[in-house]
């Protein structure tokens, strides 16, 4: 079975790194961008399966990562999972509105994080992780 890939997009290296271990300890692949036009550009090569998307980036937010998304015809169908820091009482509302499929503030839970991860790739038809 092929392993699902997942974009992580964060401008903290120890967070990105965190996260790849947390995702190949499931069998997930990953591929990683820390800011918006990089995270644009490997998703239009890597085509990932899900990306988990930090809304403080530089050279825009992710609302711009997020926006970019939705304009491209090839990318738009993308699930994205937000894991910020900012403010969730304003941010989630917004951010669900842009098209994401869901929303956490940092720190999350591991186990709340994957079994999102697991149900979004999921219901877009890739499929879960081998279970190990």
């Amino acid at each position: 079975m092929e392993r699902a890939k997942i974009l992580i997009v964060d401008d903290d290296p120890n967070l990105r790194r965190a996260l790849k271990i947390r995702l190949r300890a499931s069998h997930y692949d990953t591929v990683q961008a820390s800011d918006c036009d990089s995270a644009i550009a490997m998703a239009e090569e890597e085509k990932p399966g899900l990306i988990i998307l930090d809304l403080g980036l530089p050279t825009g937010d992710g609302f711009d990562v997020l926006e970019r998304l939705q304009e491209n015809d090839a990318l738009s169908s993308i699930p994205v999972i937000v894991l910020t820091a900012r403010d969730s009482q304003f941010n989630e509302q917004r951010t669900l509105q842009a098209g994401a499929t869901a929303f956490f503030q940092k720190p999350v839970e591991n186990h709340e994080l994957m079994d999102v991860i697991r149900a979004t790739l999921s219901n877009a038809g890739l499929g879960a992780a081998l279970e190990s």
